[in-house]
């Protein structure tokens, strides 16, 4: 009996020793990394995916851009100013899709840098996305001239007219088209369009691809300022989609785009509205 009481508690010493080590400790490290891999990258899979595969996609472009006509005829039987007539339109998801890049970023598990953004970019491979090219051919048709103001940076003016030509959108040259230089601000570029040109239509997926008002946001996320504002859209600005980036995810992280990867995901899931 004695044998018996010892050779139990040697088996449930054994046993308690085998739930306490290596497997336990391998399984806590996979979910470690299955949570880091989320972190770097898997917040861009369904925005992109959407942006890439979805008919709705397609279908609210089309209709920014069939309606981007409307507004343009309209305007251009009212007009009366002698100045040359121009339409504003923003490049990186307004004409150009670069949902490559997000996707590069998803499969190969990694966050946007300027030298990997410079790197595609200077691929010159960014498809025209849906009724653009058309749109602006149209409006030249009409007299009316396309002036490029993007923040993609000076260095890259090359490559991104050769990209444009590529796809033979119209006034693809130095003169109409205008990147950052030394501030992010589109202002100061969009006055000196203005000296002179009468522009009659602005087109972009950032607010700030309109006016500096939006550009400081606050914690109601600029939503306050649209509603003040919201006469202009239609008629002066059209706003397109772009659920991958952009200005809107800055309040999130309280205008800190710095912090790391793993707060930026809980400042993401903290904002939710849930039940």
């Amino acid at each position: 009996m004695k044998t018996f009481i010892k050779l139990s508690i040697f088996i449930v010493f054994l046993i308690t020793i085998a739930c306490n080590t290596n497997p336990n400790k391998e399984t806590n490290t996979n979910s470690s990394i299955k949570t880091e891999k989320i972190v770097n990258s898997d917040y861009l899979l369904m925005s992109t995916l959407w942006f890439q595969k979805s008919a709705e996609m397609q279908a609210v472009y089309l209709q920014t851009y069939h309606f981007a006509k409307l507004i343009i005829d309209n305007k251009l039987n009212l007009n009366n100013n002698d100045k040359p007539k121009a339409v504003v339109v923003d490049i990186d998801e307004t004409v150009l899709d670069n949902s490559s890049f997000e996707a590069h970023c998803i499969t190969k598990n990694t966050s946007y840098t300027s030298e990997e953004w410079k790197a595609w970019v200077d691929k010159s491979e960014a498809k025209a996305l849906p009724g653009a090219l058309d749109f602006l051919k149209y409006a030249k048709e009409k007299g009316v001239e396309t002036i490029y103001i993007s923040n993609r940076k000076k260095n890259t003016q090359v490559s991104t007219l050769t990209n444009l030509r590529k796809l033979e959108f119209p006034f693809a040259d130095d003169t109409h088209l205008f990147l950052r230089d030394s501030v992010s601000t589109k202002r100061y570029r969009r006055e000196a369009v203005l000296d002179k040109y009468d522009v009659i239509l602005y087109i972009g997926d950032n607010l700030t691809d309109y006016s500096e008002i939006f550009e400081n946001r606050n914690s109601k996320l600029a939503k306050d300022i649209v509603e003040k504002n919201k006469a202009v859209l239609g008629v002066d600005f059209l706003i397109l989609p772009n659920p991958m980036y952009g200005e809107w995810e800055k309040p999130v992280f309280d205008n800190n785009m710095r912090l790391p990867k793993a707060e930026k995901d809980s400042l993401r899931k903290a904002i939710l509205n849930t039940y």
